[in-house]
């Protein structure tokens, strides 16, 4: 098939969360099975590795024509095509310093628009054969991620469809985060350039909501996980939209994502002080604690994060945005219980400033607790690697990525039971001595102190069946062959 994916993040060039990591992995692992694929994002900033193709589109909204210029970055099993305009190329992916910026309908407009003529125009090699537009032996079909490609299948319909042009194309519209909605005040619909037939689509109690167009007129919706999308069709998590999630029940499919091995891979991962694989945690271990490889990862970020090099104690880490969604309300509760436990607690992220004034007041309080407000990526890699057991309290996670990359470099999670989490980790069964973590439900902190104190307990007093959960996880294939193979069969009907 012929594949464009739609995004307003792809890492390396921009990324503030999962949504950046997907867009980028999620296209190669197509593209690896044979399809040809091409992903379109927005040029932020001049990226280096990006360059002018010449090529531009005039693209009409809000009773103008603007300009938009084309850039490519091409690497094996990657195409991407970088749209670039004034309103988006000034640093900030959704604001600034300054706040949102106020123009985003505007910016993520000219993203979906531009993105569709980019797939008839555009000549793109894919992986396969000489470079030629998408539309040229085959039909494309599309995947637009979140609510700022939420009105790609709506243009789709209106302006090209309608005129028979793009007959076969489908969409397929990925949720990575319901809570996201992408909405705006009615006034702005005449500038979208639809006609008024299209007013229902994306109206929200007099509300534009591009969300929800995105879920109207797509051919199909993919929620991140499976226990995700039956979630979001109900009242708690549907944020308003379960509704019409329900009445797109047919179309509903939920699909795990992925990780990409060749970023998330021990035994390769450029960012760590040494490489390892499972024999980090040996069949018959003689104390706690890993060995080898990761037993130099967990020394090396204790010294980093200036904490006492201690191989006798366990270390939990945490890495993610500091907001209600990700639990950091528990993990605060629980704090000073914490903070008294046998163990050493390393803490990364950046978010609403009241969270990060609980990090750096945990981590001044308690010698054996340290934090760092920010992100950093190198830091990220070296958590997931030198730590024992991750934290990931999240209220609702919708798949969640950094369990998976704990799972692959033999750090055991300790997830709240939602989401991808449900679907990822499983419960440790001392008597079946299964399981790959501990998985708490409800979300309070008396569910995660519990969970967290069995890890600890298990860590100290049951070496060999931490290092089994460990091995356990290590042994999982969680990259994106699967998911890919399930995304393909959704575009093809």
């Amino acid at each position: 098939m012929e594949i464009c994916s739609v995004s307003a993040e792809i890492a390396p060039w921009s990324k503030t969360g999962g949504l950046g990591d997907v867009a980028a992995a999620l296209p190669k692992a197509l593209q690896a099975q044979g399809h040809r694929v091409l992903a379109v994002a927005p040029r932020y900033a001049a990226y280096g590795d990006a360059w002018d193709t010449g090529m531009r589109l005039h693209i009409p909204l809000f009773g103008h024509r603007h300009e938009v210029s084309l850039y490519h970055s091409q690497t094996p099993g990657h195409d991407v095509v970088f749209v670039d305009h004034p309103s988006i190329c000034r640093g900030g992916i959704y604001g600034d310093a300054r706040g949102t910026y106020g123009d985003n309908l505007f910016r993520f407009l000219l993203l979906s628009r531009a993105a569709i003529e980019i797939a008839r125009r555009f000549p793109v090699s894919g992986g396969a054969g000489p470079a030629r537009p998408l539309t040229e032996g085959g039909t494309p079909h599309f995947l637009s991620h979140d609510w700022h490609t939420g009105l790609l299948a709506t243009y789709l319909r209106h302006h090209y469809q309608h005129h028979g042009l793009l007959p076969g194309s489908r969409v397929a519209h990925v949720i990575h985060n319901l809570a996201y909605q992408g909405q705006f005040s009615f006034s702005e619909f005449w500038g979208l350039d639809l006609p008024p037939s299209a007013a229902p689509t994306l109206d929200m109690g007099g509300v534009i909501n591009c969300m929800k167009a995105g879920l109207v007129a797509a051919d199909r919706v993919v929620a991140v996980s499976p226990t995700y999308a039956r979630e979001i069709c109900t009242p708690e998590e549907g944020f308003g939209l379960d509704g019409v999630l329900r009445s797109r029940g047919g179309a509903l499919v939920g699909i795990l994502n992925g990780i990409d091995p060749a970023e998330w891979h021990p035994g390769t991962d450029p960012h760590l002080p040494a490489r390892y694989g499972a024999e980090a945690w040996p069949q018959r271990p003689d104390r706690p604690g890993p060995v080898g490889g990761k037993a130099t990862c967990k020394a090396q970020l204790q010294a980093e994060m200036g904490l006492p090099v201690r191989a006798d104690l366990p270390l939990l880490g945490f890495i993610g945005r500091l907001t209600g969604q990700k639990g950091i309300d528990l993990l605060e509760a629980i704090a000073p219980w914490l903070a008294r436990q046998p163990a050493q607690v390393a803490l990364l992220g950046s978010g609403d400033r009241q969270y990060e004034a609980f990090f750096s007041a945990f981590a001044r309080r308690f010698p054996n607790v340290a934090a760092r407000v920010g992100f950093d990526v190198g830091l990220a890699h070296r958590i997931t690697a030198g730590a024992d057991l991750l934290l990931m309290p999240s209220r609702f996670e919708p798949c969640g990525l950094n369990q998976l990359y704990a799972l692959a470099f033999g750090t055991v999670p300790i997830v709240h039971a939602t989401g991808g989490l449900a679907d990822t980790v499983r419960s440790f069964d001392p008597f079946r001595d299964t399981g790959n973590g501990w998985a708490f439900s409800p979300a309070s902190p008396e569910a995660l102190q519990q969970a967290v104190a069995l890890g600890l307990i298990t860590w100290h007093q049951h070496p060999d069946s931490f290092a089994a959960l460990a091995r356990r996880g290590m042994a999982e294939r969680n990259d994106w062959a699967s998911s890919a193979a399930a995304y393909a069969r959704v575009l093809g009907g």
